[in-house]
Parts: C-alpha cells; sequence; structure tokens
C-alpha cells in the first residue's frame, strides 16, 4: 500500500510505501480485546481500602451481657453491625493488572494498524521539528495536513518534548514516540499521523515478533 508523504503545508513531496506485514494483515479482534483490556488493568490504580473490624478504633469490652437483654448478642463496639463499627469483607488493595503474551500484544497493534490503514485514516508526514513549545504554530500543521479536528495521533521516531508541550493543551490531540505506540491510542484517535522516521521504527519493533 502507497501512501502520500506531506510536508508541514499539507503539500505532497513523495510516495511511501507501508508494510504490508503490518498494515496490511487480517485484524484479528480479540488480540485487540485482550490487549485493550490489559491496557485499561494496568492502569488501575487498585488503592480501594475500607478498615474492617480488626483495624477500626474502639474499645474491646463485651457492651452487654451475652443473655437476657431480650436482644441480639454483641461482643465489642467495633461490631460491624454497630454504626461506626469496621466493615464486613471490605474492599482491600488489589493489582488488577494480567500477563499477557508479547505475540498477543505484537498482533493487536499490528490489527489495529490495519484497521487504520484499511479506513483511509494514515498520513504520513515528513519528519519537522519545532524551536519553542507552540501551540497554535503546532495546530497549524495539522490544520494543513487536514486532521486537526479528527483527534490525531502523531507518532515519532523518537520523543520530542517540544511537540509533546505544543500538543497538550489541545483536547484530544496527543504526541508519542513509536516505541510508545499503543492499541488503545491507536484506535482511541481517529487520525494516525505518522512520521518518516517512525516508520521503520515500528516495523522493527512489530517485526520482531513473526505470527
Amino acid at each position: 500500500m502507497k501512501l502520500a508523504v506531506l510536508n508541514t503545508e499539507g503539500k505532497e513531496t513523495k510516495k511511501v510505501e507501508l508494510n504490508a506485514e503490518i498494515f496490511g494483515i487480517e485484524p484479528n479482534d480479540h488480540a485487540i480485546y485482550l490487549d485493550v483490556k490489559q491496557y485499561g488493568a494496568n492502569n488501575r490504580q487498585g488503592t480501594h481500602k475500607a478498615k474492617e473490624r480488626a483495624e477500626v478504633k474502639g474499645s474491646t469490652r463485651k457492651i452487654k451481657k451475652q443473655k437476657g437483654t431480650g436482644t441480639a448478642r454483641a461482643g465489642d463496639i467495633k461490631n460491624p453491625l454497630f454504626r461506626g463499627g469496621g466493615r464486613v469483607f471490605g474492599p482491600r488493595p488489589k493489582d488488577y493488572g494480567f500477563k499477557l503474551n508479547k505475540k498477543v500484544k505484537v498482533l493487536a497493534r499490528k490489527s489495529a494498524l490495519s484497521y487504520k490503514a484499511k479506513g483511509n485514516q494514515i498520513t504520513v508526514v515528513e519528519d519537522f521539528k519545532m524551536d519553542s513549545p507552540k501551540t497554535k504554530a503546532y495546530l497549524n500543521i495539522m490544520t494543513a495536513l487536514k486532521v486537526a479536528d479528527q483527534k490525531p495521533l502523531l507518532v515519532l521516531g523518537e520523543g520530542d518534548a517540544t511537540l509533546h508541550l505544543s500538543s497538550r493543551n489541545i483536547k484530544g490531540h496527543k504526541v508519542v514516540a513509536a516505541t510508545d505506540l499503543n492499541t488503545y491510542d491507536i484506535l482511541r484517535h481517529n487520525s494516525l499521523v505518522i512520521s518518516e522516521s517512525a516508520l521503520p521504527v515500528i516495523e522493527k519493533t512489530l517485526n520482531r515478533f513473526k505470527r
């Protein structure tokens, strides 16, 4: 599959061939589901906690005699049945993350990229730099590429702090290095803008594991 390479003014300068083993495979929906599920699970804090009976502050004295009161028997004031008592089987800190094989994750990213390629949602742009963080200048480039209103994901060959700072104030826009590209971000953004230097990095990263 050939795509035009655009400059920052949105004009075509040449053509580039996308690797069919990455951008032209038959997508695997289940692999995508597992990868996105793991991404969400790994981002859960899991810091929820409620005090149980042994952790609530209070006296351990038995508050009334066992029998003869006409009411249910009770122990100390920390009993979960009383107001201010501990919670029964309350939530505890938990790690929600789970293991996923590398080949499945690679297949998921290839599938997501193939969906974008089939939907004509990939734009290849020449490598460019910005001297200083300028949101307006960055937005002008995205407008010239005709993706400013499509929640674009800009994929660079390597991290660029200036471009990251320029884009972070615009809702729906994101800039990532090719090595940090993940399935969730690919699917979440309507348009994928890939720099020329990012293409070989993506190929090298995703071709380490064959299907």
